[in-house]
């Protein structure tokens, strides 16, 4: 798969990159010293050869990379820590949570095979490369990724606005939390398997945030970071 963007580059394992492209343009030493020590090929091209390449301010960087690995779920059940995301669609939102859950100690992000975001080029460049730092496990059906979490003594929270107050709640050691479409919220069925709804109180005139911006307040608070 192709990414793109020098924070990306930095932050991804080296042995996973097999090429790299740079503008002839750029000048970075930095960037340089990392190629040549963990010696990886690199040719040098034209911006508007580059621009071709990605959908994407790509910073006079694009990369070949390994496809992105995907984890099996039985790899999260020892962790405490969990994201579920129910058919989340814009790469961007899916980036920027990936990146605040890393940051909050989330251990894994659960995301469904079907009418879900995957990992592509723009969710590595909006993570800024926190994929590569946080395990993402797709997975046939989120509600029977639920079932085995609680079977597995995780509590399983969804979010929607007439949950109880997010501020009120203690979480327990093994905890995992549902964060529901950009348009659509959580959808009935997964609604209906958490154990609890929990909602983020607000005060001025609207009554929905964007789903990363929602789930960024979620995700610290249920980590005590907040």
């Amino acid at each position: 798969m192709l990414a793109y963007g020098k924070n990306v580059l930095m932050m991804t394992e080296p042995k996973k990159i097999r090429k790299v492209y740079l503008s002839r343009s750029r000048k970075d030493e930095e960037v340089m010293n990392f190629l040549k020590v963990h010696k990886i090929h690199f040719v040098l091209s034209d911006n508007h050869v580059l621009s071709k390449m990605v959908n994407g301010n790509h910073q006079g960087i694009v990369f070949e990379m390994d496809d992105f690995e995907y984890q099996e779920i039985s790899s999260v059940y020892d962790d405490t820590f969990v994201v579920l995301l129910d058919h989340l669609e814009d790469p961007h939102n899916f980036g920027a949570i990936i990146r605040t859950s890393e940051a909050a100690g989330v251990d894994a992000i659960i995301i469904p095979k079907d009418r879900s975001v995957v990992v592509n080029e723009t969710v590595l460049k909006t993570s800024v490369g926190c994929v590569e730092h946080i395990k993402i496990v797709r997975v046939s059906n989120i509600v029977d990724a639920m079932k085995k979490l609680q079977s597995h003594d995780f509590f399983v929270y969804g979010t929607d606005m007439n949950g109880k107050d997010l501020k009120s709640m203690d979480f327990p050691l093994k905890k995992a939390v549902v964060i529901g479409n950009e348009g659509k919220g959580i959808s009935s069925v997964v609604e209906k398997n958490c154990d609890e709804m929990i909602s983020i109180p607000m005060i001025g005139t609207v009554n929905s945030l964007n789903a990363s911006v929602a789930a960024g307040i979620v995700i610290f608070k249920m980590g005590g970071l907040s």
